[in-house]
């Protein structure tokens, strides 16, 4: 039986979140994409708890960019997220995906986000 984009999604997120995870040493880089935006959020588990954040519904992004759902979106975040976390002393973190696949805005958050100082 042939699964559905959903359904696939949802099982390799399940099995990436089953391998990573985010501590206070290395917290985790969670990236959701929808249709029209992207987030990131710096992650520690242990406490469960939101480090810093960055997505492209922020007034300060929105309004410098035409669409929130591009690759130069996503560049624009990953930078963001970068600075706000080397801001608060966090350096290296653990990528987590989201079970969206390695490519287009996923793999241009990632890499402006290590071009921009954040070890992963």
């Amino acid at each position: 039986m042939k699964l559905t984009r959903r359904e696939s999604k949802q099982r390799r997120h399940r099995r990436v979140r089953g391998k990573v995870t985010g501590s206070p040493d290395r917290p985790r880089l969670a990236v959701f994409r929808s249709n029209e935006h992207i987030y990131a959020q710096v992650i520690d588990d242990t406490q469960h708890h939101t480090l810093v954040a960055a997505s492209t519904v922020e007034p300060e992004l929105k309004s410098s960019l035409g669409s929130g759902s591009n690759r130069e979106a996503s560049v624009q975040v990953g930078k963001l997220i970068a600075a706000r976390s080397l801001e608060k002393g966090i350096t290296k973190v653990v990528f987590d995906r989201g079970g969206n696949l390695y490519h287009g805005r996923i793999k241009a958050l990632a890499d402006a986000a290590r071009e921009a100082g954040l070890d992963f």
